[in-house]
């Protein structure tokens, strides 16, 4: 048995990256180019004065994608711990700098930076830098976790100052996401369910006075339960999302023949690529794409699962928790089962943000799954 053991982990260490990461990254990014091509073209033509405008930016993306992926693959993951704190503050620090008058407004929104020629999305760079300091700190008080003063307050309140600056932007989606992601860490970890059950209690008033408290989120949530209702204004995108889909059937109406993406979906290179995939690929391409993002999660559990440190299992399952919430969360809202919200599908959507980060992520979670425990 020992010496099957060392014969798995001397396969594992042979092979320089994980085939159950990097082939599924490959085909969904190689795809998203495809797709993001297929979506835009049309609105890149009359807006830009060039179809292949959103095609040229996206496949930079994807070659800076993965190049973060292939660098933070080949680096100790344990490196991460010692930039837990620096990670930490660097990503309050973007997400003040919004507020601090280098925030770019957009649809009544400030959600992006613009630093010289850089222009980003700090609550994605927040993700990242959230999940790395909870990994470290939970990993760290182990054997107090239980407590209600060091496993679960000093989380809470730093959890608490990302919410408040997201919030102040106004993201509420992004926030949410953000404090499902801590919720989780810490359940893994062993924080007390009374103590994260309080946290709920108190956190599902404030989100519900936060939805109606703003006339179009109330207006969106009632889209949500009836979007054929509000078909020509809160529940447009959903409706032509379902038409989307109901046009793919099972095969598709093929690649670059979608009707929707013709001024009629917005965000139909981002937000809504997957109802572009489903009406052009149709059932098919959907679930090949669901079954590739389903490899990666569940590699990522086993990864977490075999990590040989504390802090390795509280990444990954960071990493594999917030990758998984954005698939679902995205497919959820183009599908109609979850209200509208403006949430990039990981590496498909156009967006270079998203793309930088995941694929980073994505190489971290390999790197913990080359130095797993043999089993």
């Amino acid at each position: 048995m020992d010496n099957n053991k060392k014969k798995r982990k001397k396969i594992r260490k042979g092979l320089r990256y994980d085939p159950c990461i990097i082939i599924p990254l490959l085909i969904l990014i190689v795809v998203g180019v495809l797709m993001i091509y297929s979506a835009s073209s049309a609105t890149a033509a009359a807006k830009r004065m060039d179809a292949m405008f959103f095609l040229k930016k996206q496949t930079v993306f994807a070659l800076f994608g993965i190049a973060a992926f292939l660098i933070c693959s080949n680096i100790p993951y344990n490196f991460f711990k010692k930039t837990a704190y620096l990670g930490l503050f660097g990503s309050l620090l973007l997400l003040s700098l919004i507020h601090l008058g280098f925030g770019i407004t957009e649809g009544g929104a400030t959600r992006w930076l613009k630093i010289g020629a850089l222009h980003f999305q700090p609550s994605e760079a927040a993700k990242i830098g959230l999940i790395i300091y909870l990994a470290y700190s939970l990993s760290k008080k182990h054997e107090n976790i239980k407590k209600l003063s060091i496993g679960f307050l000093p989380h809470i309140l730093i959890l608490a100052v990302f919410l408040a600056l997201i919030l102040k932007q106004p993201d509420l989606g992004s926030a949410v996401i953000l404090a499902l992601i801590a919720g989780i860490m810490m359940f893994v970890a062993g924080v007390r369910i009374l103590h994260l059950s309080s946290a709920l209690l108190l956190f599902v008033p404030i989100i519900f006075n936060l939805i109606f408290s703003a006339s179009y989120r109330a207006e969106r949530m009632l889209s949500y339960l009836d979007p054929w209702e509000y078909a020509t204004d809160e529940g447009y995108q959903a409706v032509h999302s379902l038409m989307a889909f109901g046009t793919g059937g099972i095969f598709g109406v093929g690649l670059g023949n979608g009707y929707q993406k013709l001024f009629y979906l917005p965000e139909s290179h981002t937000d809504f690529i997957f109802s572009v995939i489903g009406e052009e690929l149709g059932l098919l391409g959907v679930l090949f794409i669901l079954s590739l993002y389903i490899i990666i999660i569940f590699r990522g559990i086993i990864i977490s699962k075999n990590a040989k440190d504390l802090f390795g299992t509280f990444l990954a399952a960071g990493i594999t928790i917030s990758f998984g919430l954005q698939v679902c969360i995205n497919i959820g809202v183009t599908m109609g089962l979850l209200p509208t919200k403006g949430l990039t599908l990981p590496l498909l959507s156009y967006g270079g943000t998203s793309l930088l980060a995941n694929t980073a992520a994505l190489g971290i979670l390999a790197n913990i799954g080359r130095n797993e425990k043999p089993v």
